[in-house]
């Protein structure tokens, strides 16, 4: 019980961690009319190249988006340009409405729209990492930014992702069902103990009359027992961090950063989250470095994770799908923008009631998706039609619960403009 309690604080933290700098990059890209243009020009290509050519494509290409052939097609056609948009309007929502990771909820959303596993993996890494390259605030947390922590941190992250990749890769050659299932089994396993942690903190905050999602202690110079272990080894080099926060400032050795490195650009590459989410929880649990000093040197280091797993381990073999990824990116930072907005309006108590409800549909999507994947491979028996029954109903159970959370959250947002427009003035 003491493990799952830490697992799903770790987790929780994680999901946090990566809402915030998806919220970050999000106002740094609406609010800077350069960027929006950029955005524009982007998409241009998307739509139009949709409009002229979609019957020509749609012959082209298989009728089950990333079949047997990996490809990357520069559009596809307007129909899957506006899914992707309505994709990432949601995981937009939930993260600007809870503050909580919703991009957890983008593979499974391709997935089930019919989309190989490797393909929605590597269309969601390259969309975080275009979202990073537009909304890059490098410049602006460079104080808080220990340079030494994250080049030595980005060795193993390179080496993590290289190895998820392969995993991947190797996974879709050997048999695509294969892939779609190994993929699928570890979003059960994240989405499973972050859904089921954070429905037991939902009911807790209930019976305790309320709580605000967003609140929670902030982690600052203090060490718990674990990161004090790890900073008592002394395997040369030894990595200096947080000298303005702790006099003389805090060492760890190079080993430690290097393995934390490894398994969150290994998670990177095997989920398609970019990686951000796990080094914040990482840094501050189990390193014991500040989250000043973590938070400025995550957004320094996700632009390099998420560019060189997205690029290395699959745009060059063909497994992004680039207007998918555009479309995406533009419902993402549309929705982070309405859905923070409606947390001036909602309680915090019901925003933590409807993360729960958003993780556990995601759980319930693949792991009612996972037992016909295993059929096909012959693992265990059961009937095609008892499968597809059963992918049915999770798909069904997902989107219309991430769909009422979105007709929701905007039916809120609307009919609150007059007072939110009050509280932005």
């Amino acid at each position: 019980m003491g493990f799952f309690k830490q697992w799903g604080r770790f987790m929780m933290a994680a999901t946090k961690a990566h809402a915030r700098w998806e919220m970050d990059v999000s106002r740094t890209i609406m609010g800077d009319r350069k960027r929006l243009i950029i955005l524009g020009i982007l998409l241009v290509p998307c739509i139009l190249g949709g409009i002229a050519f979609a019957d020509q494509i749609s012959e082209a290409l298989p009728d089950v988006l990333g079949g047997k052939k990996a490809y990357s097609p520069a559009f596809y056609s307007i129909g899957i340009f506006v899914a992707s948009i309505l994709i990432g309007l949601g995981a937009g929502l939930i993260t600007g409405c809870i503050g909580a990771g919703g991009g957890f909820i983008i593979a499974p959303a391709l997935m089930s729209a019919g989309i190989k596993g490797i393909l929605a993996v590597g269309t969601d890494l390259f969309h975080i990492f275009a979202k990073a390259i537009m909304g890059s605030v490098i410049h602006r947390k460079l104080g808080n930014v220990s340079v030494a922590l994250a080049l030595i941190f980005l060795l193993g992250a390179i080496g993590g992702a290289t190895t998820g990749g392969v995993i991947n890769r190797t996974l879709y050659e050997i048999n695509p069902v294969l892939s779609d299932a190994f993929i699928t089994t570890i979003y059960v396993i994240m989405l499973g103990g972050l859904g089921a942690y954070a429905l037991i903190d939902f009911l807790r905050a209930r019976k305790k009359g309320g709580g605000d999602f967003h609140g929670g202690k902030s982690e600052g110079a203090e060490l718990g027992g674990l990161p004090q272990k790890l900073q008592a080894v002394k395997v040369p080099p030894m990595i200096s961090f947080d000298q303005g926060l702790v006099p003389g400032g805090r060492s760890i050795s190079w080993v430690f950063l290097v393995a934390s490195g490894f398994l969150v650009g290994f998670a990177a590459a095997i989920m398609g989250v970019g990686g951000g989410f796990l080094t914040f929880p990482i840094f501050v649990y189990i390193l014991g470095v500040s989250s000043m000093t973590t938070v400025g040197t995550d957004i320094f280091q996700i632009v390099f994770t998420a560019g060189y797993a997205s690029i290395s381990q699959y745009a060059i073999y063909g497994f992004i799908f680039y207007t998918l990824a555009m479309g995406m990116l533009l419902g993402s930072l549309l929705g982070i923008q309405v859905g923070a907005m409606v947390t001036k309006v909602v309680p915090g108590i019901t925003i933590r009631g409807f993360y729960a409800m958003a993780v556990l549909a995601g759980f319930v999507n693949r792991v009612f998706a996972l037992p016909g994947k295993l059929a096909e491979m012959e693992f265990i028996s059961l009937s095609p039609g008892t499968a597809s029954i059963l992918d049915k109903i999770g798909i069904w159970a997902f989107f219309i619960v991430i769909g009422l959370f979105g007709v929701w959250v905007i039916g809120t947002f609307l009919m609150n403009t007059k007072t939110l427009r009050g509280v932005e003035a």
